[in-house]
């Protein structure tokens, strides 16, 4: 997987990153990622809903029950209108792209309610290594 190297972007007044961790986990953690078909649907679903509300990923990582994103979000959303962005908007787009899905999660949310979400900026490399080692951890535990 190609990561990018992170600069800084600039904005009118200011300049900076709002580098973020990210793990959100499907409803009662159920493997719905199992399968490549749904796990593609979920990367293709996370990555759409980030690209129309500007929110760069760096990674991500998906997984069988949750995924790992680090993103760079921009500076005009605080972290719970992202991640009521990510999750809700690629839920929407999961069930468009999965109607199926609908018999294992008939109200609609695919993702549970509590996410972790925390700024990584100074402690970036630690982070990218985490998130990238993720699927290997979790093989072997």
């Amino acid at each position: 997987m190609e990561t990018k190297i992170i600069e800084y972007k600039h904005y009118e007044n200011s300049v900076g990153n709002n580098l973020q961790v990210i793990q959100i986990t499907t409803k009662c953690r159920y493997a719905m990622m199992q399968k490549e078909i749904i796990e593609t649907y979920c990367r293709i679903a996370i990555e759409e809903a980030c690209k129309k509300h500007k929110i760069e990923i760096v990674i991500i990582e998906v997984l069988k029950e949750h995924v790992h994103i680090i993103v760079n979000c921009p500076r005009t959303l605080s972290q719970a209108e992202m991640m009521q962005i990510i999750k809700g908007l690629s839920a929407y787009i999961i069930f468009r792209l999965c109607p199926n899905l609908r018999k294992r999660y008939p109200k609609g949310h695919f993702w549970s309610e509590g996410y972790f979400c925390e700024g990584c900026g100074s402690d970036f490399e630690r982070a990218l290594s985490y998130v990238k080692n993720q699927k290997q951890h979790h093989f072997f535990s």
